[in-house]
């Protein structure tokens, strides 16, 4: 109190002021976020239970000191799936990477004592199916790593996408059979008009592709899939998009997928007959979800029930959120 008494009443104030103002401070940092508040497509969270956090992850772009932006990708924690924190920054492309475009569908698994951060990158490179066809740039998924959930995330050397650098392909994902890593992932419709997934297998770091990739299967083969016209096209294009592998307790292994039912954005289902990534894989007839969301992949909660998170809805851009 003495130290107080001492002061003179402008010393006071500004005491006084300074306390507010780092007061406030401490609020807007602990500020949580609704799951409601933040936009988000391709929703992908990574459960840690050991420190009993859920990890968010979203794309991002970085503007970097001189002014030049380049891709990224943020991260946002929570304790319950519906408090979030204020988003943290966790990977931005490096300057020297294949590309440096805007990022899509990131996720990150838990492998080896290390995290992997799949990410689907855009590129400048242009290419077009046909003379009367608009242009379409190239895209792949790239691996990142760290020694954390919350990076930062790294390169590998090479600095190359893992999906075959000739193909447009995009959402990557991380399966794991019998000790050997493969990524499952989406040759985009816009080059192949009927969109294919896709395996290759990948070396046990992941830093690279570890042989040649092969269809699993055609988004037609699966009778939901509807089909989108596209101007100046003879046939429908059929979207693949968003896969993630989940097996059963009884051994059952799945696919959910995305694409495009009676115009709206909608998820099914894919069963492989011999509980094999390789397949063949079985397509339900019906979709799964058919209300303009997707691109969802499935968790289990700190309470060990199943959850499925998808964004919705797919269209207007800017209204997409996460829904779990």
């Amino acid at each position: 109190m003495k130290f107080i008494f001492d002061m003179n009443w402008k010393q006071i104030i500004l005491l006084a002021g300074l306390l507010i103002a780092c007061n406030m401070g401490l609020k807007a940092q602990d500020k949580t976020l609704s799951i409601q508040d933040v936009y988000i497509r391709d929703p992908f969270i990574l459960v840690d239970t050991s420190s009993c956090i859920y990890y968010m992850y979203r794309t991002a772009m970085f503007t970097h000191p001189d002014g030049h932006k380049t891709g990224g990708v943020e991260v946002l924690k929570s304790k319950d799936l519906e408090h979030w924190s204020q988003p943290k920054q966790v990977l931005a492309i490096p300057d020297d990477n294949w590309s440096t475009g805007n990022i899509w569908a990131p996720e990150v698994h838990a492998y080896q004592g290390k995290y992997y951060l799949f990410a689907t990158i855009n590129s400048d490179i242009v290419w077009q199916r046909k003379a009367d066809t608009q242009q379409y740039i190239l895209r792949g998924t790239q691996i990142f790593w760290a020694d954390s959930p919350e990076g930062p995330f790294q390169a590998f050397g090479d600095r190359l996408p893992h999906t075959p650098i000739d193909q447009m392909a995009l959402d990557g994902t991380l399966y794991v059979e019998n000790g050997k890593p493969y990524m499952v992932y989406c040759h985009e419709w816009v080059q192949t008009v009927d969109g294919t997934m896709n395996l290759i297998p990948l070396k046990q770091d992941l830093s690279a592709p570890d042989g040649t990739d092969i269809r699993l299967f055609n988004a037609s083969a699966a009778p939901w899939s509807t089909g989108t016209e596209v101007p100046h096209w003879k046939e429908k294009g059929h979207v693949t998009d968003g896969c993630f592998l989940y097996k059963t307790k009884t051994g059952k292994l799945l696919m959910i997928w995305s694409s495009f039912y009676k115009g709206d954005y909608a998820i099914g289902i894919a069963e492989s007959t011999t509980g094999r990534i390789i397949g063949p894989w079985k397509q339900q007839p019906e979709p799964f979800y058919a209300k303009n969301g997707g691109h969802g992949m499935l968790f289990k909660d700190l309470n060990g029930e199943l959850c499925l998170i998808l964004h919705g809805p797919n269209s207007p851009a800017g209204a997409e959120r996460a829904h779990i």
